[in-house]
């Protein structure tokens, strides 16, 4: 802003505009000039036509002070330009010609119904040639440009079935209301509310503000329109109101309300405003950014996207001459659809104060646009500048006035048209079947008010700029809607800008189309796509929560829950994925879950391979060492069947191994638990036997023993089969019940499904390995206890270390497994099944395989009985 005024200037010089238009509203005279058009076509004609154009907005004067909307002079002269050429076709309505008048609602609703009266009970000639009698002129009325007008003036003219076309937005109806019809011309207001939400859902402005002038229509915007808005996801950062000042007692605490409201549109995040109001409401707005109560408001201006109704045309007051309209720049709003009719530009072009006859508004209108006076009008000295009339209506601020149509006068222009199609028809019906016999001659039936309804419903025309004309079922003009860029210049020119468009009669998919790249924003943007929102998006990965006491568009963003994701912004709650997925890293998109199981392709199964292997490859080296050197004292001592039992259990051991590795099928499944607890149990059999057997020899030896009986192949023998037949029993009748099976794991491990064997039945596990660790238990206290035999029978010691290891290593599986998940537990097993085969192979075997091969000098007789 260039300035900023003291709220006591400020409303002091307002206060003399509002005086103005206080003086001329409240005027006496319901009528304007009844004579300043004078269409004709020809000197005589009859006027079947009378027209009604009401709510000028203060084109009218008192004395040397007139406070005026200029722009709206133009719908004066869409007006007398569509009937001009309605005249001046000898084509169009033969013999005969329109004539209208223009009345001034004076935006008050006493003065309306009394207008409205004038013009059916006056006795006064308003132009030549006019009867005023109802019954011998049709007529019809255009107006109001204001809804709340319309009204006033439908409620007298139903009585009598006068059409009304509106070239503004519909009345609003209710209870009293109901029945009163009407021709709107101008885009229906629904739909423009539709491209709205459509326009704020694309762009995804889900908080902005709203400014509405305080009238009756206002109450049905925030009762009907709003709500919809708020069921599509936008919420409202304010909604303010706007009183238009009427009464100089009430002006400062206005202008303080007006102040306020600048300051909070101004202070507020929501960079999308919609404006609404009637046609005169942005004379009103543009006061807004000089009412500022703070001054960095004022100096540090920011940008807006500002959004219109095609009712809002873009105007000024007089009085705003010179001020910068730059805070409206890159305003979107909605207009009809439309192309300019031809000559209408060279007619306005046209216009002059010194050329013009039968106008009686151009003076009124060239002193206030130019801010000049003419010397014929004024008494005693000139103050200000003369009107040569030669000033050049181009010239004029996009504010002012414009030499195309706007939207309201394309509505006028339009109306006019429509009206003389349905005379034409009218006439022609009367014509062909209206005639009726009088004194013997047939005299064609004078139509009445209430028959034009039936034409003026069905008309249908082109106009002369090529678009269609027609109306729905419901009276309302069938037009599509233009999105309109406003480009607003320094000297108060602007440039619309066509960018999308809004056509309720396309497919559902191109109802509404927007170009964004077309767009100009408001500069403080520097040309960035604008953002309107309460909190920035939540970000996948997170979801919204709203925060308590505030509008659902104000949230905070938290991280999605272990388990869940969320893969759009802004997502109410994170999802969980389908078994067969996982959530990223991120927790935004949900990943394919591998399958797991332990293969024989990597690195952990190779090396456990490599193990087992080695360890059977040493172990049948082992049995080959014991076999070819079978006849030495050292094997004999030993229990030859009883250690290449052994040897050989613990070679299964070490390939069973083998079966817990590579995708579990279901023999594998069946096998895997059995056989190692069956071949486990030999092994630890063995080893028990072997305990017992050198315990029983060494007593044995003592003179008069019982134990010698027991000395023997069948006290080992029976060991072995008793303990490795009851872990068949188990094994048997855990796989009678409930065998294993393979089965899938979704669940234990986030990122894998795992592949395994189901134990079918878990409990029956427990006794197959509870089974192993008695055995081992027993004979490791067994071992220990023939820890201190003489040296020739020291094996219980080897013993001893070995079910050391092995009770060590199973120990400490059982919390290992239960820890682990997927192949890393099946890994765990194969280690504890290889180490405490090793520990059993290493420990029995290695002092053995040592005198065998290494020390052959102490495998005799006399060293194995030797005595310390």
């Amino acid at each position: 802003m260039e300035f900023q005024w003291p709220l006591e200037k400020l409303a002091a010089t307002l206060m003399k505009d509002v005086r103005n238009i206080t003086r001329v509203i409240y005027k006496e005279s319901g009528i304007l000039d009844n004579h300043r058009f004078r269409p004709l076509r020809k000197q005589n004609y009859h006027s079947d036509l009378t027209i009604l154009i009401s709510d000028l907005n203060g084109t009218v004067e008192e004395q040397n002070n007139i406070s005026v909307v200029p722009k709206h002079y133009q719908n004066i002269l869409a007006l007398a330009f569509a009937v001009k050429e309605i005249n001046e076709n000898p084509q169009f309505l033969p013999n005969h010609t329109l004539g209208f008048h223009i009345y001034d609602s004076y935006d008050d609703a006493k003065k309306t119904y009394h207008t409205t009266m004038l013009l059916l009970f006056t006795l006064e000639a308003f132009v030549p040639n006019y009867i005023c009698d109802m019954q011998n002129n049709l007529t019809a009325v255009i107006g109001g440009l204001d809804s709340e007008i319309s009204l006033n003036v439908a409620t007298i003219l139903d009585i009598y079935k006068i059409p009304q076309l509106t070239y503004g937005p519909a009345p609003v109806m209710n209870d009293k209301t109901q029945g009163l019809y009407f021709y709107q011309m101008a885009p229906k207001e629904s739909h423009q509310f539709e491209g709205i939400l459509s326009l704020l859902v694309h762009f995804r402005w889900t908080w902005i503000g709203v400014i509405m002038m305080d009238n009756d229509n206002e109450e049905r915007f925030v009762q009907t329109v709003l709500p919809l808005f708020s069921e599509s996801g936008i919420c409202f950062a304010f909604l303010e109101r706007i009183t238009i000042l009427n009464f100089a007692s009430k002006s400062y605490n206005n202008i303080q309300q007006w102040a306020k409201v600048h300051d909070k549109v101004m202070g507020s995040k929501a960079n999308v405003v919609v404006l609404y109001g009637e046609s005169y409401s942005m004379a009103y707005f543009r006061w807004l950014p000089y009412l500022s109560q703070l001054e960095h408001m004022t100096m540090n201006v920011k940008g807006k996207v500002w959004i219109t109704t095609a009712q809002i045309e873009f105007t000024s007051f007089v009085s705003q001459r010179g001020w910068n309209p730059g805070m409206f720049h890159g305003t979107i709003s909605f207009r009809i659809n439309f192309s300019d009719p031809p000559g209408f530009f060279q007619y306005v072009e046209s216009r002059n104060p010194s050329s013009i006859e039968g106008d009686g508004f151009i003076k009124d209108f060239w002193q206030q646009a130019f801010d000049c006076v003419f010397p014929n009008s004024i008494i005693g000295n000139v103050e200000g500048n003369i009107c040569t009339g030669e000033e050049k209506l181009e010239s004029l601020p996009g504010a002012f006035f414009e030499m195309g149509m706007t939207g309201h006068s394309y509505s006028i222009y339009n109306a006019v048209y429509a009206v003389a199609h349905a005379l034409n028809m009218m006439s022609s019906a009367g014509f062909r079947h209206g005639g009726v016999l009088h004194g013997g001659r047939l005299k064609t039936q004078k139509p009445q008010f209430w028959q034009f309804h039936h034409f003026l419903r069905s008309v249908s025309f082109n106009n002369n700029a090529g678009d269609e004309v027609s109306f729905n079922q419901n009276g309302e003009v069938v037009s599509g809607l233009d999105v309109i860029n406003w480009i607003i210049f320094s000297n108060q020119s602007f440039h619309r800008v066509r960018v999308g468009r809004m056509d309720p009669q396309a497919p559902q998919d191109q109802v509404f189309t927007i170009n964004e790249s077309a767009i100009t924003w408001h500069s403080w943007f520097n040309q960035a796509y604008p953002i309107s929102v309460c909190t920035e998006s939540c970000h996948p990965g997170s979801s919204k929560k709203v925060k308590e006491g505030e509008p659902f568009c104000c949230y905070e963003c938290i991280p999605c829950p272990e388990g869940k994701i969320s893969n759009q912004e802004d997502m109410n709650d994170c999802n969980k994925c389908a078994e067969e997925d996982h959530p990223s890293k991120n927790q935004d998109v949900c990943i394919p879950k591998d399958r797991s199981f332990l293969s024989y392709k990597e690195p952990l199964g190779i090396i456990l391979v490599f193990f087992a292997l080695s360890f059977a490859l040493l172990t049948v080296l082992v049995l080959g060492t014991f076999l070819n050197h079978h006849n030495t004292p050292i094997i004999k001592a030993n229990n030859q069947n009883l250690t290449y039992t052994l040897l050989v259990s613990l070679l299964l051991c070490f390939l069973c191994a083998l079966l817990f590795i590579g995708q579990p099928e279901k023999v594998t499944c069946l096998l895997r638990q059995t056989a190692f607890g069956i071949i486990f149990s030999v092994a630890v059999s063995c080893v028990l036997a072997k305990t017992v057997t050198v315990v029983v020899a060494f007593m044995a030896t003592k003179p008069g023993s019982r134990m010698r009986k027991w000395v023997g192949k069948r006290l080992s023998t029976s060991i072995v089969l008793f303990c490795s037949l009851a872990q068949a029993g188990i094994c048997t009748l855990w796989l009678a019940t409930s065998p294993p099976f393979p089965d899938i794991d979704m669940l234990s491990v986030t990122e894998e499904i795992i592949l395994e064997c189901n134990e079918g039945s878990v409990p029956m596990l427990y006794p197959v390995l509870g089974y192993m660790g008695f055995l081992a238990i027993v004979s490791f206290t067994v071992a220990f206890l023939a820890r201190k035999l003489p040296d020739s029978f020291n094996e219980a010691k080897f013993i001893t270390f070995s079910m050391l290891i092995f009770c060590s290593v199973w120990l400490s599986f059982v919390p290992t497994y239960l820890s682990t998940k997927g192949k890393y537990m099946v890994a765990v097993e194969i280690f504890s099944i290889l180490a405490s085969s090793a520990g059993l192979l290493f420990c029995i075997f290695s002092p053995k395989c040592y005198i065998i091969v290494l020390r052959p000098e102490l495998n005799i007789r006399e060293q194995l009985i030797r005595r310390k």
